[in-house]
């Protein structure tokens, strides 16, 4: 690889989905000279339980020139604002709670927020519920778009939920008609040379296609990576525990309102997904197979959307929880879940595929892929894996059901990794959480209010009999009237999606 031309390589993306179109898409953008080629076998099947994302997708389609107006309709999209996390908690006031996606407005309210939860846990019985102090948080609530009017100076955050196979469709057609090819075939056999490298891909008719820079987006079966070039897995099991998914859709009904955000309810042995999108509802429940077996999971999901004795067909799905140990191995770039996989909670896996890439066309163009180059590449993507696994590890670790085994044994779970243990030890014991987190940089992965909103929404505060009076009055009001204020300028979530 240290011979190719820094901007004109031959690409081969194997596979298509959201995942292999996305990086076509980002490589025909950066490298307009090269050679992409998606190499997808037409008989893949389709999950297809919708889906959702973070802000970083609304900078990709900005990055591509591709309005709103243009996809979201062709893909049922609806906007998100956060999500809201119900039941994993069971201490009262704070059974429920919402992680918002960071906006503008923030910077009036977040230092508030922060203050108001360091008192708590320290002893004063000052107001901490997250929910109060952000303008996302009650966009979700009164159902209203996130789009700002030009009246409004203030940027909101905001992702998407849509179809995901419907995604990977606008993104094929956009990458086609910026030059990338397409070949429907299924590939039979991974060519491997004596440098370790990949040859060529042998398709099913016996053709040959090579490349300089291979792309594994082949799903699980990590194809090229995992199978041909025997890259090792390193599984999550030991800190996360759900390992299987059972999925239903259920339909929307005409006129029905449309909620922006996603809903992840805790059930016994994992948790349940609600994505609204405009033509139905995606659902789901995660769950550990060695707490739950399939016919059980299908059972309490049923009961959980009141489907019981609906004839709609359930789908299962084996998840292979943990990530490859070098994304980037001799010439190939494993992608998506061929590269690795952690559980939708916070939606991040279109965000890390979308990152690694970007970080990959970096690293290529200053080092050609010289082996310094590649193990930095791979030192970040691993260390950025990493940061997300914790954060969701952090939503097991601190859960106070204690109703089942599964949430019993995740509560005395103690295969943290040091980042995890130290910013909890912060939380703790009353110390500033945003200085460990930037101290041990881990702001890229996920901010200090975001695990600030995660610790103080499950209520992981001194017991209320303990609580002090507060020595002055809080600023609670004003914070309300700033964000009441803020919401009359935004319209309804249907509404706007029926005019985009």
């Amino acid at each position: 690889m240290s011979n190719m031309p820094p901007l004109s390589p031959r690409v081969v993306v194997l596979g298509g989905g959201t995942a292999g179109w996305m990086a076509a898409c980002l490589f025909a953008s950066a490298w307009p000279q090269a050679r992409v080629t998606v190499i997808e076998a037409p008989e893949i099947g389709i999950v297809g339980v919708g889906e959702g994302s973070t802000p970083q997708l609304r900078a990709l389609f900005a990055r591509l020139g591709i309005a709103e107006a243009d996809w979201m309709p062709a893909a049922d999209a609806t906007y998100k604002t956060g999500i809201r996390f119900d039941g994993w908690s069971t201490r009262a006031g704070y059974t429920s709670y919402f992680h918002p996606f960071a906006s503008a407005i923030d910077l009036h309210t977040a230092g508030a927020f922060h203050a108001h939860a360091l008192a708590r846990r320290t002893g004063l019985d000052v107001a901490a519920r997250p929910d109060r102090f952000f303008l996302n948080t009650r966009l979700a609530e009164a159902q209203r778009a996130p789009v700002a009017p030009d009246n409004f100076p203030f940027e909101v955050g905001y992702g998407y939920h849509f179809d995901a196979h419907k995604v990977g469709a606008v993104l094929r057609n956009h990458a086609l008609a910026h030059g990338v090819a397409h070949v429907a075939a299924r590939v039979d056999m991974v060519d491997v040379n004596s440098s370790g490298e990949v040859a060529a891909l042998v398709l099913g008719d016996g053709a040959r296609v090579t490349a300089d820079t291979f792309v594994d987006a082949s799903g699980f079966r990590s194809v090229i990576a995992q199978g041909a070039l025997g890259v090792r897995f390193v599984p999550f099991a030991s800190n996360l525990f759900c390992d299987r998914a059972v999925t239903l859709p259920t339909p929307r009904e005409a006129g029905a309102p449309i909620n922006a955000h996603t809903t992840a309810t805790a059930l016994s042995s994992g948790w349940a997904w609600a994505i609204p999108l405009t033509s139905r509802t995606g659902n789901g429940y995660v769950y550990a197979s060695d707490y739950l077996s399939a016919d059980a999971a299908e059972t309490e999901l049923r009961r959980h959307l009141r489907l019981l004795d609906a004839d709609v067909s359930a789908r299962h799905l084996a998840l292979k929880v943990g990530r490859v140990e070098h994304a980037w191995h001799a010439n190939c770039l494993a992608i998506g879940l061929a590269q690795g996989f952690i559980e939708p909670l916070e939606a991040t896996a279109l965000h890390l595929t979308q990152t690694m890439v970007e970080r990959f066309i970096d690293a290529y163009e200053k080092g050609q892929g010289t082996p310094a180059r590649r193990d930095a590449f791979n030192a970040e993507i691993a260390r950025r894996f990493e940061g997300v696994r914790d954060y969701i590890v952090a939503h097991y670790r601190l859960n106070s059901r204690g109703d089942t085994d599964f949430w019993r044994c995740n509560a005395a779970n103690d295969h943290l990794s040091d980042d995890l243990k130290a910013i909890m030890t912060a939380w703790f014991t009353g110390r500033d959480v945003a200085a460990e987190v930037t101290r041990r940089d881990l702001a890229g992965f996920y901010s200090a209010l975001s695990w600030e909103v995660l610790f103080a929404g499950y209520g992981t505060f001194p017991d209320d009999a303990r609580l002090r009076p507060a020595p002055a009055p809080t600023n609670t009001a004003a914070i309300d009237r700033l964000l009441d204020g803020c919401l009359l300028n935004f319209g309804d979530h249907a509404a706007a999606l029926a005019r985009t």
